[in-house]
C-alpha cells in the first residue's frame, strides 16, 4: 500500500485546491473536512492529518478573529499538492500586521489568546507568515508525509 500512496503523490505533484469561505467561524469545519480528504488522498498518516486540522482551524479562526475588517469577506485557503507533502496557505483580506512583532508566548504568561501561531509553528513542518498593510495575512504552512 506505501508504494500505491507515493505514487498517487507523484501524479498529482504541484496540483491546486482552492477553498473560499464565508469569514464566520461555522464555516471552519468545512476547511477541516476538506483538508482530511486531501491529505488522506496525498497519504498521510492520520496523527499527520490530525495535526494539520488543528493547525489550519487555528490559521483560519485567526483569520476570522484579528484579519478579515467585515463579515462579508472571504477567507481563501490554496492546497498544493507536493511530492511528497502538502502545503496549505490560508488568506484573508484584513489590515495585515506587522509580522516582526509575532512572538512566541512565555510560559508564565499564556492564556487563550495569542497561542494560534505559535500552535501552528510547532504542528506543521514550515510555516511562512506574509503580510502587508491593508493587504491582509497570508500563512503558508507545510506539512511532508513521515
Amino acid at each position: 500500500m506505501e508504494a500505491r500512496e507515493v505514487k498517487e503523490t507523484v501524479e498529482h505533484h504541484g496540483e491546486k485546491i482552492e477553498l473560499s469561505i464565508p469569514n464566520k467561524a461555522e464555516f471552519v469545519s468545512v476547511v477541516r473536512l476538506t483538508l482530511v480528504a486531501i491529505a488522506n488522498r496525498v497519504g498521510f498518516n492520520i496523527e499527520e492529518i490530525e495535526d494539520m486540522k488543528v493547525a489550519i482551524a487555528e490559521a483560519c479562526t485567526n483569520a476570522i478573529t484579528h484579519g478579515n475588517n467585515t463579515p462579508a469577506e472571504s477567507i481563501n485557503i490554496h492546497f498544493t499538492l507536493m511530492e511528497k507533502g502538502l502545503e496549505i496557505e490560508v488568506k484573508d483580506k484584513g489590515v495585515g500586521c506587522d509580522v516582526e512583532k509575532i512572538e512566541d508566548p512565555k510560559i508564565e504568561e499564556l492564556n487563550e489568546n495569542g497561542l494560534g501561531i505559535f500552535i501552528i509553528r510547532s504542528l506543521m513542518d514550515d510555516v511562512k507568515i506574509h503580510s502587508e498593510p491593508d493587504q491582509g495575512m497570508t500563512i503558508i504552512m507545510t506539512k511532508m508525509i513521515g
